[in-house]
């Protein structure tokens, strides 16, 4: 279980990053700037470093949102795993069984990246 809890948290890093990133590329507000170069390179940098705070979209906010809520999965079924006795009940979504399927089924979110074992597909 370790190699899937540090795969997903490495996925879910490249999700934080991207949250900003989705700015530049897709909010709708970036089709209307205007203004000469220079304010609109402003726009841009202020964009990148504080998304949200020009923009109402609320994606990145939610997109942050959402991986922490992920994140705090990840760590409580990591954590009831680590302290489970051996004698725990397997799956599926059953016993321990279910906190091991709720992390294979966090990773199937992410199965189309680098990485990914089949072996974690349920």
């Amino acid at each position: 279980m370790d190699d899937l809890t540090k795969w997903l948290g490495a996925q879910l890093d490249e999700d934080a990053r991207a949250a900003s990133s989705w700015h530049t590329l897709e909010c709708d507000i970036h089709a209307y700037l205007e203004g000469d170069a220079e304010s609109v390179k402003a726009t841009m940098a202020m964009f990148h470093a504080a998304p949200g705070a020009v923009c109402d979209c609320d994606v990145p906010a939610r997109v942050l949102r959402e991986v922490d809520a992920k994140r705090k999965i990840v760590n409580l079924m990591s954590g009831l795993l680590a302290t489970a006795d051996g004698g725990a009940e397997a799956g599926p979504y059953g016993g321990l069984g279910a906190a091991e399927d709720t992390l294979h089924l966090l990773a199937l979110a992410y199965a189309d990246r680098p990485g990914f074992n089949e072996e974690w597909r349920r």
